[in-house]
C-alpha cells in the first residue's frame, strides 16, 4: 500500500509539473503572439514630424498589434549620411526614404518591390524609382518650389506680381521694393521689414540642390538622365549666377554676402518670411505649416513667383516628388507586411487622406481618389496653377552623383559668397568633381 501511494504521489507530481509546463508554454506563446509588431520609420521631412507622430498614434489605436516608432532627421542635417550611418551600424529601419534614381541604385539591394501594392498604378513620379520592372518607392507628395512672396507687402509697395515673368521683371521688382524699404515707405505697415530676400546659404540643399536644379534640369531634362550623365556642361551657369547674385544683393547681408553662409532654414522661414522681416524667399510649399505656426495671416498671404533661368525657361517653378517611402527588403516578413499596411492606410484611407492634405499640407501624389480633399493652402494652390499653365521645370537633383549637390556645389557656392572662389572657379571645380564621382 505504501509503495502504491508513493507511486501515485510521484505520478501526481509528474502530471502537475507537466500541466504547469504546458500552461507556461501556452501562456508564453500567447504573450509572444500578442506582442506588437514594431515598425521603425526613419524619415527626412521635419515639417511633418509632429503630425506624422499623431498619425502613428491614431493608427496604433486602431491596430493594437502594431507599434510605430518614428525618427526624423532633416532640415539642416544630411539625411542621406544619417541613413548610411544607420546601415553601417546594423540598425536599418523598416521604412526609410529614397530620393530618386541615384538612391534607387545605391540602396537597390535593400528595397522591397512595391509593385503589388493597391496604390501602385495610381501614383505619379514612379519613373524615378522603377528599376528592372520593380517599383521601389511610394511618392511622398507632389511639391513645388520657387520664390515664395508676401502678397501684402507687394500690394503695399504697388508691385504687380503677375507682371513678373522673367529675370528682367524680377530684378526690376527687387530694385523697386528695395528702394521703398530703404526709404521707409513701408515701415508703418511692416515695421520689421528690412530686405527683399533672405537666402539660406547655410543649407546646402537650398543652394546646391534646389537653386542649381533650375539650371541643370534644363540641361539634363530628367532625373534619370542626370543619374546617367558622366559629365555636365553647366550650360546655364551664367543664368544660375544671376539668381544667386540677386538673392545676395537684395538680402539683409548685401554688404557682406559671406554672412549668408550662417543663414539657416529657420532664419529664412520662421524669423524671415514668417515675421515679415523679408518679402521673398526661395522655398517650396512645405513652408506653409511653419509660417502658419508663426503667423496665420502671413501664411495665407503667400504665393509663388517663378525662378527665371536666363537663356532657358524664365516663367516657371520646379515641380517634382521630394522623396519616396521605401520598405526595407531585409527586415522580417511581419515587419514588411506591417510597414506596407501603414503606408496603405496613410495614403488610401479616408483618415489618411485628410492627414496628407490638411495636416501635412501635401499635394497628394495620387492620380485619383482625393477628389474630396482639395488642396487648401495658398502655396499648394499656387503650385497647381503653375502646373495647369504648363509652367514647370522637373526635379533632377536626385539624379546628381551621391553627395555632389550638397557637399560639393553647395559648399562651393558658400565659398563664392565668402569671396574665396570666383564663380568660374566654383563652376569649373564642381564640373570636375561630377566627372570624378561618375
Amino acid at each position: 500500500m505504501e509503495r502504491q501511494m508513493k507511486r501515485l504521489s510521484t505520478l501526481l507530481i509528474f502530471m502537475l509539473a507537466l500541466a504547469h509546463g504546458v500552461f507556461a508554454n501556452s501562456n508564453t506563446e500567447a504573450t509572444e503572439s500578442n506582442k506588437a509588431v514594431e515598425v521603425n520609420i526613419f524619415q527626412f521631412k521635419v515639417e511633418i514630424a509632429d503630425e506624422l507622430q499623431k498619425a502613428a498614434r491614431l493608427y496604433e489605436s486602431k491596430n493594437p498589434g502594431v507599434k510605430i516608432v518614428i525618427e526624423t532627421v532633416g532640415g539642416g542635417d544630411d539625411y542621406g549620411a544619417a541613413l548610411r550611418a544607420k546601415n553601417a551600424s546594423g540598425n536599418m529601419p523598416d521604412i526609410y526614404n529614397i530620393g530618386g534614381p541615384q538612391d534607387a541604385k545605391d540602396w537597390n539591394s535593400m528595397l522591397e518591390d512595391l509593385s503589388d501594392q493597391p496604390w501602385a498604378n495610381n501614383v505619379v513620379g514612379t519613373e524615378n524609382v522603377t528599376m528592372d520592372g520593380q517599383l521601389l518607392g511610394l511618392p511622398f507628395a507632389v511639391e513645388g518650389y520657387g520664390l515664395a512672396y508676401n502678397k501684402r507687402i507687394f500690394k503695399a509697395a504697388g508691385i504687380d506680381a503677375s507682371k513678373i515673368v522673367d529675370f528682367k521683371s524680377l530684378e526690376a521688382a527687387a530694385v523697386a521694393l528695395d528702394l521703398k524699404i530703404k526709404n521707409g515707405d513701408l515701415a508703418d505697415e511692416f515695421p520689421l521689414l528690412e530686405a527683399v530676400f533672405e537666402y539660406a546659404a547655410k543649407e546646402t540643399w537650398v543652394t546646391g540642390l534646389h537653386t542649381s536644379n533650375i539650371a541643370l534640369a534644363q540641361e539634363l531634362g530628367s532625373g534619370l538622365t542626370a543619374s546617367e550623365a558622366k559629365t555636365i556642361d553647366f550650360k546655364y551657369a551664367d543664368g544660375l549666377k544671376k539668381i544667386i547674385d540677386l538673392q545676395g544683393k537684395f538680402s539683409s547681408s548685401s554688404e557682406n554676402t559671406g554672412l549668408l553662409n550662417a543663414v539657416d532654414y529657420s532664419t529664412q522661414v520662421d524669423t524671415g518670411l514668417g515675421i515679415e522681416r523679408v518679402a521673398i524667399i526661395q522655398q517650396g510649399n512645405w513652408i506653409y505649416g511653419g509660417v502658419k505656426a508663426v503667423d496665420p495671416a502671413v501664411a495665407d498671404s503667400l504665393g509663388f513667383l517663378p525662378m527665371p533661368m536666363v537663356g532657358a525657361k524664365e516663367d516657371s517653378i520646379a515641380v517634382g516628388v521630394p522623396m519616396y517611402w521605401s520598405v526595407n527588403s531585409e527586415t522580417t516578413d511581419a515587419e514588411k507586411s506591417a510597414s506596407k499596411e501603414f503606408l496603405n492606410w496613410l495614403y488610401t484611407s479616408e483618415e489618411g487622406k485628410d492627414i496628407v492634405v490638411n495636416k501635412f499640407f501635401f499635394i497628394p501624389p495620387m492620380k485619383s481618389g482625393y477628389e474630396n480633399y482639395p488642396v487648401a493652402d495658398p502655396l499648394g494652390r499656387s503650385i497647381t496653377e503653375f502646373i495647369s499653365a504648363g509652367k514647370t521645370i522637373p526635379w533632377v537633383f536626385m539624379g546628381y552623383p551621391s553627395g555632389w549637390g550638397m557637399d560639393v556645389l553647395g559648399v562651393k557656392i558658400q565659398a563664392y559668397y565668402a569671396g574665396e572662389l570666383t564663380w568660374d572657379e566654383a563652376v569649373s571645380q564642381a564640373k570636375a568633381e561630377w566627372a570624378n564621382a561618375r
